[in-house]
């Protein structure tokens, strides 16, 4: 009798921390990013790029704080959304590796966004109809805020692209820097089967056509070509990241963890 009576617990926990690495997933992908364009504040090449960057950046750690929040309440272990941003260790993320590679010049970042939000505007979409009501409302939310940041960067793909002899030879090498680490977005593990399974998540293979088709009719109104296959950089979800990542947690988690007890 005791036996039955646990499978169902087991099954109910699994179910739980399997939202909870999942929830956790994509508000450390809104929070890194989010930290990334920060950097650009006061250093982007026009006032308006300057503000748009700045607002783009405002609108994920909005996600982050939202979806931050909902992990610790899923957790129940008494970390709040700000406890999860800056008090883990490096290892601890779970963020794709796209978000946490730097900047470099304009063009690389134009790339690195166009690449994240065209994939994070059909995730969201999908998580609109999610069963988990809570998950479901953040997406719709957030999903306004992605359609605007996907026309962004793709206007700018198109801009650069299609505009001098230097502009197309960035977004060219700023398209080759962040194309390996696109194919990861697209990786399932048992955390999202589980998830799919139960209506909660999206399956992120699903993505994998619609994402291509969207992203290369911009590549073609900005007469520049398709990404070459090539092996895919993977590993973020499971905590195996770059060097880069270190550095960013150490600058954006400097201050509480100097004044833990602060209240910002």
């Amino acid at each position: 009798m005791s036996s039955n009576i646990s499978e169902p617990l087991d099954a109910e926990l699994a179910l739980r921390e399997a939202l909870f690495r999942y929830v956790l997933r994509l508000g450390d992908d809104s929070l890194i990013l989010g930290q990334r364009l920060g950097e650009w504040c006061g250093r982007a090449p026009m006032l308006e790029v300057d503000l748009a960057l700045a607002n783009l950046g405002l609108d994920l750690i909005g996600q982050a704080i939202h979806l931050l929040a909902y992990a610790g309440e899923i957790e129940g272990a008494g970390r709040d959304g700000d406890r999860l941003a800056f008090h883990r260790d490096v290892l601890d993320y779970s963020n794709c590796l796209l978000v946490e590679q730097p900047g470099g010049d304009f063009a690389r970042t134009i790339a690195r966004q166009f690449f994240f939000s065209h994939w994070q505007l059909l995730l969201f979409q999908g998580l609109c109809g999610s069963t988990d009501e809570t998950l479901a409302g953040i997406a719709k939310k957030a999903v306004k805020e992605v359609a605007y940041h996907v026309r962004f960067a793709s206007e700018w793909i198109v801009r650069l692209g299609d505009g001098t002899e230097e502009s197309r030879r960035r977004i060219l090498s700023g398209i080759d820097w962040c194309w390996r680490f696109v194919d990861e977005l697209f990786e399932t593990d048992a955390v999202t089967r589980q998830l799919v399974a139960t209506g909660v998540a999206v399956d992120p293979s699903g993505l994998r056509e619609a994402y291509d088709t969207a992203i290369g009719l911009v590549l073609d109104e900005a007469t520049l070509p398709r990404a070459a296959p090539r092996r895919g950089v993977v590993g973020g979800r499971q905590g195996r990241h770059s060097e880069h990542l270190g550095h960013l947690l150490a600058e954006m988690q400097f201050l509480p963890r100097a004044y833990p007890d602060a209240v910002w």
